[in-house]
């Protein structure tokens, strides 16, 4: 072979000829898709958390590396599920507003609007104490827009978009309509709170989570004040709206809907709501059973009836849920995680009630204790698979470590469910047929949302600072009608 054909090859130390240089590229080519496509495929299982293996994988591919961590996507973790946050769209209200009502009330709803906007956009939604106090003063700013007396209510097109992504999501010219949207905002902030009260900021990386006492209390309590906003909102204000505004279920109302500017977001469905302030109050109730476990004083009657009642929230919520059009936004996430933790709450139950009758006296007692395990174990699998499927539904989020109730029942159903089985089998394969799963029992509920009323209407509506508009309200607006504008 003449020196002409020969190169100098840059990954081997030796002079080869074109088709072996040729070769050898390729098995580097094909070597690297093998390693990207394996780390990208344990990438996809495992949450995006790199090993220290795969960190090294990633420094032997070079570039692939920089490109990596610039493009990293962060799934969050979830305890309390928020189903959708959704802000302001910010608007100009100084225009419709304008001779209608006192410049400085009108610069002012205007300036608060957006100042919950912007707020709201550069932070996240994490300054919840700014935006809360943001709130309450738009409100009480807002509530003179809702009088009949000053003929306002629908003299202002309002619009509001999703926090995560940004889409427009409703259009309605009715200011009781932006009442509840902003004490929906104001449920959700504090579910959020509430949420990151329950995930620790410095991770062990044990799979458990350590949450002191104290915050599973305060969280509760933000539990309580969310459903006072959410039950408000279905009490107080969703009545307000007119049926054709608010409706989304009749074909001739949706048919109306898209020819107007009145869209109606599916977040403040009437079923949703519902099913959300009850939801909250079972995720209170699983606090409460966590503390229980946690707690050596909490008799086997009182873990039981914890259970029971947090199925029976989530049972609920369940049934409010289904009546709803769920294939909006994230409703489908909304479904199975009602589900999972319904689930999860009926395996507890199950295995306290099989505990309290493996101690009673009756001939049948330690049958129906076994069958209560056993169910408890079966509905605990199902329980996992449901977990992994909301956190497979879009917005994807991070499978969650054990805590609470849960971190204990992981290892007590099925290890107690095996040994009861064991001890009991040959009686329970001979009663079987006959004997049913026990009934679980009924309890009260015990959780209620907190009160809560809308603050009271600014001074800045009073009457005699209107004297600056030149004549009273009722009359500009009796001018307005008679003196149609093109």
């Amino acid at each position: 072979m003449s020196e002409s054909t020969r190169i100098n090859c840059l990954f081997c130390p030796t002079h080869v000829d074109h088709t072996t240089v040729f070769f050898c590229s390729i098995i580097i080519i094909i070597n690297l898709l093998v390693e990207f496509q394996y780390f990208y495929a344990v990438k996809k299982c495992a949450n995006y958390a790199l090993l220290p293996h795969q960190d090294a994988l990633l420094e032997r591919m070079g570039c692939t590396y920089s490109v990596y961590r610039k493009k990293k996507t962060n799934f969050p973790e979830v305890v309390v599920f928020v189903p959708s946050t959704r802000i302001p769209v910010q608007s100009d209200l100084q225009r419709v507003l304008k001779g209608v009502i006192p410049r400085d009330l009108a610069d002012k709803l205007t300036s608060l609007r957006n100042q919950i906007v912007l707020v709201a956009e550069d932070t996240g939604g994490s300054a919840i104490a700014e935006l809360r106090r943001a709130l309450n003063e738009y409100l009480s700013l807002l509530i003179g827009l809702t009088k009949k007396e000053y003929g306002l209510e629908g003299l202002i097109d309002f619009r509001w978009k999703h926090l995560e992504d940004g889409k427009q999501d409703s259009s309605v010219a009715n200011t009781w309509f932006e009442v509840l949207s902003a004490v929906h905002l104001m449920a959700m902030l504090t579910l959020s709170e509430a949420d990151s009260m329950m995930i620790p900021k410095d991770s062990s990386g044990s799979g458990f989570r350590v949450v002191s006492s104290d915050s599973k209390r305060e969280a509760i309590d933000l539990l309580l004040k969310a459903s006072g906003y959410l039950d408000f909102c279905l009490r107080d204000i969703l009545t307000r709206i007119p049926p054709e505004i608010s409706s989304t279920e009749h074909p001739i109302v949706k048919y109306i809907q898209t020819k107007s500017r009145n869209t109606f977001p599916h977040d403040l469905q009437e079923g949703v709501l519902e099913a959300i302030a009850i939801q909250t109050l079972g995720q209170g109730t699983e606090i409460q059973l966590g503390l229980a476990v946690e707690c050596q004083k909490a008799t086997l009657s009182v873990k039981r009836r914890l259970a029971c009642e947090q199925l029976i929230y989530f049972s609920q919520a369940y049934h409010c849920l289904l009546g709803c059009d769920i294939n909006q936004g994230s409703g489908r996430k909304h479904l199975r995680f009602i589900k999972w933790k319904f689930l999860e709450a009926k395996a507890a139950a199950y295995y306290y009630h099989g505990l309290i009758l493996d101690k009673g006296n009756e001939p049948n007692s330690s049958i129906g204790a076994v069958s209560c395990f056993l169910a408890a174990e079966e509905l605990l699998a199902e329980s996992k698979k449901a977990s992994l499927s909301f956190c497979l539904a879009a917005p994807v989020t991070r499978v969650p470590p054990l805590w609470g109730a849960m971190k204990f029942l992981h290892q007590k159903i099925p290890e107690v469910a095996s040994r009861k089985s064991q001890m009991y089998g040959y009686l329970w394969e001979q009663e079987k047929g006959l004997q049913s799963l026990p009934d679980l029992p009924d309890f009260q509920l015990s959780l209620r949302p907190d009160d809560y009323e809308l603050p009271e209407i600014d001074p800045a509506w009073d009457s005699r600072n209107w004297e600056s508009l030149g004549q009273p309200l009722k009359e500009h607006l009796i001018d307005s009608d008679e003196n149609p504008t093109d």
